[in-house]
């Protein structure tokens, strides 16, 4: 059995409760009480997802704008077929990578190969336990933007090399050349701030 998610609509007096369904209907005419109810619902965690691929919150707001717009003007678009939080995050993630597309961090550092035993040689599992959440979406913000799409789509949001790379107009050999170094970067950036605890 689907299960119904239920929505509240400020109004004068009583508030209504929507199901998914009414909502997206009064989103489709345009009814800016459901939009409003739409984006309440969902921004918040939306943010957090522009948040992984933005460098700064700026360019997060914008992304998140950008990409309600998109939401309302294609929600007509969404059938049902899994949930519409997840339709929603996937127009937030193309939103967020169209922003920052392949050009922008093509010029990254790529001279150095990384090998997996370098990766292996630097792995430190008790560095990773002294870490808050926020700590480490710090240190992810901070990777050149290529580094940390690729981050994020793969460990993240769970999209496979070949997807990435489809995405992205990109080789998967890219893509997997890329994470290695943003694991790489991310590794020894909390080694280093574990020594400066010590």
């Amino acid at each position: 059995m689907k299960k119904v998610s239920i929505y509240r609509i400020e109004s004068k007096g009583e508030p209504p409760v929507l199901t998914q369904e009414q909502l997206i209907k009064g989103c489709i005419r345009q009814d800016s009480a459901c939009q409003k109810a739409v984006f309440d619902c969902y921004a918040g965690r939306m943010l957090g997802v522009c948040m992984r691929y933005a460098r700064n919150a700026a360019d997060a707001e914008d992304i998140l704008q950008d990409a309600f717009i998109k939401v309302l003007e294609k929600i007509k678009q969404f059938k049902g077929d899994g949930s519409f939080e997840g339709w929603i995050r996937k127009i937030v993630v193309n939103t967020a990578l169209k922003k920052y597309t392949l050009s922008r961090y093509s010029k990254e550092v790529s001279d150095q190969e990384v090998s997996e035993q370098a990766l292996h040689q630097i792995e430190d599992p008790m560095a990773y336990h002294q870490l808050s959440e926020k700590d480490i979406l710090a240190l992810i913000n901070a990777l050149p933007d290529g580094y940390r799409i690729i981050f994020n789509l793969y460990v993240i949001e769970g999209y496979r090399h070949e997807e990435i790379a489809e995405m992205l107009g990109i080789q998967s050999g890219t893509s997997r050349s890329q994470l290695a170094k943003a694991r790489l970067m991310l590794q020894k950036q909390i080694i280093q701030l574990q020594q400066i605890a010590v």
